[in-house]
């Protein structure tokens, strides 16, 4: 290295010393715009075309590049640096064998293929390397941590594959998955897992200053991670992995209704197009919250039929009330009206009620369903702190939490329940002479 590439090699890595062997990791932690996505192509063009894999390779098996995004979209971004860099020289364009708007299939047995964040789709690959795009904002409806699960799925493939390099680009964002977790362990360490961290016009100057000066005035915590490359600090987990396996019942996705048992239920509405239509139920069980059923109805699909549906569940657990959220419209109360249900819609903000439900979940009296999709996005809340220091509770950007919603709002509607018949219980006790309770007046009055 020359003395100005010294230094930029010490200010990005952390590393007083060189490098002495090329690293099997790399992962990239840069600012918007600074040149991730072209790095990313011209390693990837490397791996595929300058390396011998025959020796590896057996007779008919590919060796597979696997660009790997948040979705096909994004990836795409990476694929068309590497198209761009293949057919602008005669001697690479003349390897393609075949190309897709998804692959390209090299004449040396190599195929270049953009993949969505799925682990379950990266396995059984002999991976020559592999390129995790904006690994830091991957979201997935079936793992509560996609990232983890993917990257543990990529090393094994590339286990046999000398030289293979797995290469994370992202800006980034908060203080957990994998590439927070490479950064606090790696970062200014030294071996052959690399971590670079860099603002963005460290990387590519030629983004404006001024650019990077109005988004620190106008939010600092998201500027310094968009531009400085900075993991942002107001961001924290709601809710630990952990706690969610210890409340969920292994092998359990629904409890049949008992008689004797009031329930609370609470729906988040949809109008088919955008998000899911929700529902859940749940009751108190001594010093616990049990839920009892979830229902989640994905976009397209007829509001009216879900509502028929949901009406139809109500009723197979007793209920003639479901509360709802405000925002709604008045559509869903009358279209539950027709089926014999009041829907009230008088629930509390959603970060109100993921903040009631976090005590239940952190005191291990709850009894969660074995449902994939609500550990997923009920362990992808966030916990955020605005500007005035006041918290909220939502998911992630490009995340989901419709059936989290409705779980949440269950869940407190029967942890509130449970409170009321105590403070009911003992107030009675204390009367002389003691009165006998009518509970179905009791839901309906406290409650309802």
């Amino acid at each position: 290295m020359t003395a100005a590439q010294q230094a930029m090699w010490t200010q990005c890595t952390g590393r007083s010393t060189p490098p002495t062997r090329p690293a099997r990791e790399a992962w990239c932690i840069v600012g918007r715009r600074g040149g991730k996505s072209r790095v990313a192509s011209i390693a990837s063009v490397f791996l595929a075309c300058f390396r011998d894999y025959r020796q590896v390779l057996a007779p008919g098996e590919q060796g597979t590049l696997p660009i790997v995004a948040a979705d096909r979209r994004q990836a795409r971004t990476v694929l068309r640096y590497v198209v761009g860099l293949l057919e602008g020289c005669p001697m690479l364009a003349r390897m393609i064998v075949r190309k897709t708007g998804d692959t390209i299939e090299l004449t040396n047995g190599v195929t270049i293929e953009i993949h969505t964040a799925s682990f379950r789709a990266l396995r059984g690959y002999t991976v020559i390397g592999a390129v995790c795009d904006e690994v830091a904002f991957w979201r997935s409806e079936d793992a509560a941590n996609p990232d983890v699960e993917i990257v543990n799925a990529l090393r094994p493939a590339m286990a046999t594959v000398p030289g293979a390099l797995l290469l994370g680009i992202s800006s980034p964002y908060a203080r957990r998955g994998v590439l927070w977790d490479m950064y606090r362990r790696h970062y200014g360490q030294g071996g052959d897992i690399l971590v670079w961290q860099a603002a963005t016009r460290t990387m590519n100057p030629s983004v404006p200053e001024h650019l990077v000066a109005r988004a620190l005035e106008e939010d600092a915590s998201a500027a310094r991670a968009e531009w400085l490359g900075e993991f942002r600090r107001d961001l924290e987990a709601f809710v630990s992995r952990d706690v969610l396996e210890a409340c969920t019942v292994p092998g359990r996705h629904e409890v049949l209704p008992a008689s004797g048992v009031s329930y609370a239920a609470f729906c988040d509405p949809s109008g088919g197009s955008a998000d899911s239509f929700t529902l859940a139920v749940a009751h108190a069980e001594g010093e616990r919250v049990v839920l009892d059923a979830v229902r989640e109805v994905r976009p397209p699909f007829s509001p009216d039929a879900v509502v028929a549906e949901y009406a139809s569940v109500l009723k197979t657990y007793g209920i003639s009330t479901v509360t709802a959220d405000r925002y709604a419209g008045h559509w869903v109360v009358e279209t539950f009206a027709k089926h014999g249900i009041q829907c009230e819609q008088s629930a509390a903000p959603k970060s109100e009620l993921y903040a009631n439900l976090l005590p239940l979940l952190n005191g291990h009296r709850v009894d969660l369903l074995d449902v994939p999709r609500l550990a997923a996005q009920l362990g992808s809340l966030e916990r955020r702190t605005s500007h005035g220091g006041r918290d909220t509770i939502d998911h992630a950007p490009g995340g989901h939490d419709d059936l989290a919603n409705a779980v949440a709002g269950a869940l407190v509607a029967a942890g509130q329940l449970q409170a009321g018949v105590g403070e009911i219980f003992a107030s009675n006790l204390a009367a002389e002479p003691y009165q006998p309770v009518h509970w179905d007046a009791v839901w309906r009055e406290r409650l309802l």
